[in-house]
């Protein structure tokens, strides 16, 4: 095998290997018939580069009364191996071969009855070297009425490296032939020849008037060089021409990859028309982190997030109160309807669980259109097939998508019945405040009742609080100490608000973070997974052009 067919098979396998990740690839997306006819080319491409590259299979086809089987024997000679001498028949192919050597897996795979092979014994001894290498197969008329034989022409047709059609002066623009096989052959030229037999019926000019009008027929039908030959089987005029072609080809050994490569072409158009590149095969590799971020707020929306932050922190403020705000305030408070039951948040922890799993069991179409639109972006300009694929991944795990995000939302919700430390301290310090205040207003009264109204005489130990002397220091005090404790209330106070703004942050994130990991598991990832499928579809489909 030379450098360059080596190359031209190399080339091949690797357009064969990109319509293999086609087939794989295509379920849902290519039509099943031409899935289908992919795949019977793989498996026919497969089979037929395993065998013998040495020897060239071509296929003489036509109808009835063509001179088909005339043709072959003129070609061959009748010359046969004494172990298969009969005349060929249209009931079933024959085969004669030059150079049998690795024929016969061939002959095996072509499917062709032991009766029915022939070899020319000696072929090199009749000057008819340049056919080694031939099979020629006489196949059963294409229009024959047997079911069976035309069966067994339209499967040695596909399979054949070489096809000659062997077309009579009188039936050679017959419709069915044309409709059924030539307007298949556009892109076949290579392998493709045809030959107007019987010339010894039609004169000179009657003859090249024929030619040329065959000419003209196949080229409107899309054959664009077609190469003509016209024989007379019965006086043999243009056998040699025939024989020249066929020497050809078959020392050329490309007959089996030309034929390979026709078919891959035009396997190819059909599929670029059916599947055409959409927008930028390659651009939308992945979902960049612009749709990532917009597909997590959309979600963290559905959900209510940014609720559930506000309320942890209205919630964390209000309890505040009952630890940290003055408590004369408070008193005075707990005449009017308890601000708790205002807000119903009585159970506040779980309160905040509910909120969040309300919120996302009763948005379930916000979610949808969360992820609609994350498709919806990515599949602009691609074929239809990929757009509803793309859909459907991103859709794929759509029913529990709300179940899961109010899982992971109830999780991180916070612990709103958690006092902490300084709280406690405050609360313990106003009170030691409240007692201070306290004392001065006992001080106050007992320097009231014994030193200005004198009721009576206190202890030695005691005389100092009965003096007057001391009231106003003492008031000095107690105002002191309430303004100590409106002071720590009001600072505390903003402390809280400072503290809750930043747990509401903290919560927010979290919170963004578990609904950015679930949107990634459930939604992005079947997306890229898709979209790698895409990407890889067409480009298979570039490299299976060459």
């Amino acid at each position: 095998m030379s450098v360059g067919t080596t190359q031209t098979r190399q080339g091949l396998g690797g357009r064969l290997a990109a319509l293999a990740r086609i087939v794989e690839l295509g379920p849902g997306k290519v039509e099943p018939k031409l899935l289908t006819d992919s795949g019977q080319l793989l498996l026919r491409a497969g089979d037929r580069l395993k065998l013998s590259s040495d020897h060239t299979v071509v296929a003489l086809a036509g109808g009835t009364g063509s001179g088909k089987s005339t043709l072959f024997n003129s070609i061959s000679g009748l010359e046969l191996s004494p172990t298969g001498v009969r005349r060929p028949t249209t009931a079933r192919t024959h085969a004669c071969v030059w150079g049998l050597e690795g024929a016969g897996p061939l002959l095996d795979w072509l499917q062709i009855q032991w009766r029915h092979r022939f070899a020319r014994a000696s072929a090199l001894d009749k000057g008819e070297s340049q056919l080694h290498g031939l099979i020629l197969l006489d196949l059963p008329d294409h229009d024959s009425i047997r079911a069976l034989t035309d069966t067994e022409a339209d499967r040695l047709i596909q399979v054949a490296d070489l096809v000659v059609w062997v077309l009579d002066p009188q039936k050679y623009a017959d419709a069915s032939t044309h409709r059924r096989y030539v307007t298949d052959l556009a892109g076949h030229e290579a392998v493709t020849i045809f030959v107007l037999n019987q010339a010894d019926r039609l004169e000179a000019e009657e003859l090249a008037e024929c030619v040329a009008d065959l000419d003209g027929l196949l080229r409107r039908e899309g054959v664009e060089n077609p190469i003509i030959v016209a024989t007379s089987a019965i006086t043999g005029r243009g056998v040699d021409s025939l024989k020249a072609v066929l020497a050809e080809t078959v020392s050329k050994r490309r007959a089996a990859v030309q034929r390979l490569e026709a078919d891959l072409d035009r396997l190819t158009l059909r599929l670029t028309k059916v599947m055409p590149d959409g927008g930028a095969p390659g651009a939308a590799s992945s979902v960049d982190d612009a749709r990532r971020i917009g597909l997590t707020d959309a979600l963290c929306d559905a959900v209510g997030v940014p609720a559930v932050g506000e309320a942890m922190e209205n919630v964390y403020g209000v309890r505040s109160i009952e630890w940290i705000g003055w408590p004369y305030a408070r008193w005075v408070a707990k005449l009017r309807p308890d601000p708790l039951n205002s807000l119903r948040l009585s159970d506040l922890r779980d309160e905040i669980r509910g909120l969040a799993g309300d919120s996302v069991s009763a948005q379930p179409a916000e979610v949808d259109n969360a992820v609609q639109a994350l498709s919806d972006g990515l599949t602009s300009g691609m074929h239809e097939a990929w757009q509803n694929g793309i859909r459907d991944a991103a859709r794929s795990r759509s029913a529990q998508l709300p179940q899961v995000l109010s899982e992971e939302l109830s999780e991180v919700a916070p612990r709103l019945d958690r006092v902490p430390v300084w709280w406690r301290l405050l609360l313990v310090w106003q009170y030691l405040l409240i007692l201070l205040f306290l004392a001065g207003v006992a001080w106050v009264g007992t320097a009231v009742l014994y030193g200005v109204v004198g009721v009576g005489k206190l202890p030695s130990g005691l005389a100092v609080f009965g003096e007057t002397a001391s009231l106003p220091w003492v008031a000095l005090m107690m105002l002191s100490v309430l303004g100590l404790g409106l002071l720590t209330a009001v600072a505390s106070r903003n402390f809280v608000v400072l503290g809750a703004g930043n747990e509401r942050d903290r919560l927010e994130r979290e919170m963004r973070r578990r609904v950015a990991g679930v949107a990634e598991g459930m939604v992005i990832e079947p997306v890229e997974r898709e979209l790698a499928r895409y990407n890889e579809f067409y480009a298979a489909m570039r490299s299976m052009r060459g």
